[in-house]
């Protein structure tokens, strides 16, 4: 898939009116998503992306706490001026959507392994646990 291929997925999941705003959005996810995602699972989603959501998500820090899925989205959303969390929910949705598919599932289980729980609805997947 190429950058322009992403973007226009991400449109078309999220709905966004204009290439720009799609495009805005899905560059915004990956940076806040680059922080999370470390180590193996990092280097194997790159390889995965197109070169340009690549290098987004591989130039930022590692985060020195991981933030759960709420926390998460709320970050996001300060990140957009003027965006709600019900907006940036919206957001994360859209872009994480369509990095899912981009990984794949062993990879997208992976990651979600390495995440805080509540990640999996963000990434568009229902989130099991087992019956204590």
């Amino acid at each position: 898939m190429r950058w322009s291929e992403c973007v226009a997925r991400v449109r078309q999941y999220g709905q966004y009116p204009t290439h720009a705003e799609a495009e805005r959005v899905t560059r915004t996810v990956l940076s806040a998503l680059g922080g999370h995602v470390v180590g193996r699972e990092r280097v194997d989603l790159a390889q995965r992306l197109p070169r340009e959501a690549a290098r987004v998500l591989v130039d930022q820090v590692p985060a020195t706490r991981q933030l759960t899925a709420s926390e998460f989205v709320d970050s996001v959303a300060a990140r957009i001026e003027g965006t709600t969390a019900a907006t940036a929910r919206w957001d994360v949705s859209s872009v994480l959507s369509v990095v899912a598919d981009a990984a794949g599932d062993e990879l997208l289980e992976r990651m979600l392994g390495e995440l805080p729980p509540g990640y999996a609805l963000l990434f568009g997947r229902a989130e099991l646990t087992q019956a204590a």
